[in-house]
């Protein structure tokens, strides 16, 4: 935007309002009402035409929105660079029609990338020095005002809200998770008359709510969940605003696929559980000794940690080997692994020795949980730098009769990673201190299902997720794009749950009365 990190008066902000300006003048029968929707870094630009709304444009649809490239959408995660955007980053810069492509002479992507060392190695590799951006990812791998003063839901939050807005939002997104949900949080406090912000959460893709919504990996939903978006919210959202004469759209402020039951809720605000009555308690669910998890908390004279050894050398995989798709690909089908993969079983992961494993007991009643988990994580490190990544996972029945494919699976329901060197300041990191404890607190994505009777609750921890995510070296160097292979080094990790020393996942939890009613 215009301002500190760019001082000439023209940004996506002007190019949307003269865009509209110059489509009400020049477009043939115009009725003087615009809407603007759009995906991904389309779903962007309808964000950017809230900034300064064209007197012109009535309603406002961002569909899975890239708002904030450190925190958690395309570019970082918590700090931890996504380098598998690499590819996508040279297709885009190197050339004005994208003819260069990534060539990398190796089947396996998690090979090629474990080969280059560093991501910054792995760009130069590829000639990448000479793009701009690649060039300010190397020079600012910390949240400083270079990713602040471009995160739009920071922007939006700063401004008043004039134009009707849709914001849709995919449980499962592989690419921007982050963005819709952040967007949520910064419009709806504006919206006082309950009329201007909606909400809309599918168990979907990223781009899938305009595609065939029917599954999603091996996940089968019953119907087709994205035709049922656009038949009867989107379309008539639409017209109100943008047909004379259309009566108001019988939408809800807030409507969410509930997974687990696969069905849509209404609701008046978000988070919440069901329609009226419900409230949602942060309820820790506690990583205990022996690989168990459960709401009580670990009493006194149980083992203290668990550890396990993360090596660079052999960091855990997000998803089964080989990998070979370009993960950034546009028009790849839904059969392509990179669109599902936050949905594929982690039972490999599961079976590693770099993988901690908490489970709970069966259970006998539904657990809902509708809103963004926290990992309050107690851990250590015998190096100076750590990654660590928290998953929340629904372990189906051993049996599955009506889908026997699914018996045991392991969903991930939210998991996301946190860069260890930012555990006290996001903008300035620091060394981690050698075999202490420390508390690591960072939010999962949004997340709106039950675990139903039968499946048990599951945490997985670890200290990679490659090559979606670089590697951290285990050893502190000033920026991690510039590792060495010296640098890299095997470390013991510790998760710690003593009393006064608990980590936990934090669940945004239905109270049980309320889970029990809605579950029948």
């Amino acid at each position: 935007m215009h301002g500190p990190q760019n001082p000439t008066p023209v940004d996506h902000a002007t190019d949307t309002y003269d865009t509209i300006d110059w489509l009400v003048k020049n477009v043939p029968e115009p009725n003087g009402r615009v809407g603007i929707i759009g995906i991904s870094y389309d779903g962007f630009l309808p964000l950017m035409a809230l900034v300064n709304p064209h007197p012109a444009l009535k309603v406002a649809v961002p569909m899975n929105p890239m708002v904030d490239g450190w925190m958690g959408d395309d570019w970082f995660h918590h700090g931890a660079f996504r380098q598998t955007m690499l590819p996508y980053i040279l297709g885009q810069q190197a050339t004005r029609k994208g003819e260069v492509k990534w060539a990398s002479g190796y089947r396996d992507q998690y090979e090629e990338y474990l080969a280059a060392g560093s991501a910054g190695e792995l760009g130069r590799r590829h000639g990448m020095e000479q793009l701009g951006f690649f060039r300010k990812l190397l020079a600012h791998p910390a949240y400083d005002a270079f990713w602040r003063d471009q995160a739009v839901d920071k922007l939006l939050a700063a401004r008043p809200l004039t134009v009707p807005v849709m914001i849709v939002h995919s449980l499962w997104d592989q690419e921007d998770i982050y963005g819709a949900p952040a967007v949520y949080e910064a419009l709806e406090p504006k919206d006082t008359a309950n009329d201007r912000v909606f909400l809309v959460m599918g168990p979907w893709n990223h781009g899938q709510a305009i595609g065939n919504g029917s599954s999603l990996g091996a996940l089968e939903f019953g119907t087709d969940t994205s035709a049922h978006f656009r038949r009867e919210l989107l379309r008539p959202f639409l017209d109100q605003y943008l047909v004379e004469g259309t009566p108001k759209a019988h939408v809800a402020p807030v409507t969410a696929f509930e997974t687990g039951t696969n069905r849509w809720r209404e609701l008046s605000s978000w988070p919440s559980g069901c329609a009226t009555g419900c409230k949602v308690k942060p309820t820790p669910l506690y990583l205990r000794p022996n690989s168990s998890a459960g709401f009580a908390a670990p009493a006194a004279g149980g083992a203290v940690f668990d550890e396990y050894v993360s090596d660079p050398a052999r960091p855990v995989p997000y998803r089964a080997r080989p990998i070979v798709e370009d993960s950034s690909a546009a028009g790849a089908s839904m059969t392509d692994p990179w669109k599902s993969w936050l949905v594929r079983d982690q039972r490999e992961a599961a079976s590693r020795p770099d993988v901690l494993v908490y489970v709970s007991d069966v259970l006998t009643a539904p657990v809902k949980i509708s809103g963004r988990p926290l990992a309050h994580l107690v851990a250590s490190t015998s190096g100076s730098d750590s990654d660590w990544v928290v998953k929340l996972i629904d372990v189906f029945p051993d049996e599955v009769a009506a889908q026997p494919e699914m018996g045991g699976y392991q969903l991930m329901v939210s998991a996301d990673i946190f860069r260890g060197r930012y555990h006290e300041s996001f903008e300035k990191p620091r060394p981690l201190p050698a075999g202490k404890p420390v508390t690591y607190r960072f939010g999962l994505p949004t997340t709106n299902h039950v675990f139903l009777p039968g499946h048990r609750i599951m945490v997985q921890v670890q200290s990679s997720w490659f090559p979606l995510y670089d590697r951290n070296p285990q050893t502190y160097v000033e920026s991690i794009f510039d590792a060495k292979p010296g640098d890299f080094r095997k470390a013991v990790q510790r998760v710690y749950h003593a009393p006064g020393q608990a980590s936990f996942v934090e669940l945004p939890l239905v109270t049980p009365k309320e889970v029990r009613e809605e579950g029948r």
